[in-house]
C-alpha cells in the first residue's frame, strides 16, 4: 500500500500558522494586528477550495473590507462575537452563526471584533483563476498577474 502523501485528520488548533500573517503591504498589514489564521485545507493537499481557522483578538479584523470578482467565501463563527460589517451595515454575530459572500457583487465585506474576547472562525473561499480584490475603504486592489499571482496594486494601478 502506498504511504500517504497527507494527513487523515489533524486537530485544527493544533495546524501550523500561516508564516506571513497578511498579504497586503504597508501600511495596511500592521491593521490586522496580530491576527492567527491557520491554513487548513492546504495540509490536505486541497487545491479547488482554500480553509482557514482564523482568530482574532479583542480590537482586530479579519481583513479590509473587500470584495472578490471571481471567489466566492463563506465563514462559520466557531468562537466569540464578531461584527460583521458588509454593504447593509453591521450585524452581531454568535458562535454557530454562518455567512456566505457571492462572488461579483461588489458586496465589501470583513469581520472586527469589538468584544473582549477572542473570537475564532472558519473561512472558506474557492480558488478561481482570474479573481481580483476590490477594498472600497482603502486605496489597493488586488490583481492576478500573468505568472498567476496575486499583486498589490494603487487603485491607480500603481505598485506598492
Amino acid at each position: 500500500m502506498e504511504q500517504l502523501k497527507y494527513p487523515v485528520s489533524i486537530t485544527a488548533a493544533d495546524a501550523p500558522q500561516r508564516i506571513r500573517p497578511a498579504y497586503y503591504p504597508e501600511p495596511f498589514a500592521s491593521r490586522m494586528g496580530s491576527r492567527q489564521k491557520r491554513p487548513l485545507g492546504d495540509i490536505f493537499g486541497l487545491t479547488n477550495f482554500g480553509v482557514n481557522l482564523t482568530r482574532l483578538a479583542p480590537g482586530e479584523s479579519s481583513a479590509l473590507r473587500h470584495a472578490h470578482a471571481r471567489q466566492d467565501e463563506f465563514i462559520y463563527v466557531v468562537e466569540g462575537a464578531p461584527t460583521l460589517v458588509t454593504e447593509a451595515g453591521e450585524t452581531l454575530l454568535q458562535a454557530g452563526m454562518c455567512a456566505g459572500f457571492k462572488a461579483g457583487t461588489g458586496d465589501a465585506h470583513h469581520l472586527v471584533n469589538s468584544s473582549d474576547s477572542h473570537v475564532s472562525y472558519l473561512e472558506i473561499g474557492d480558488r478561481s483563476t482570474g479573481d481580483s480584490v476590490n477594498y472600497p475603504d482603502d486605496d489597493i486592489q488586488f490583481v492576478v498577474g500573468p505568472e498567476g499571482k496575486r499583486k498589490a496594486l494603487r487603485k491607480d494601478g500603481s505598485a506598492y
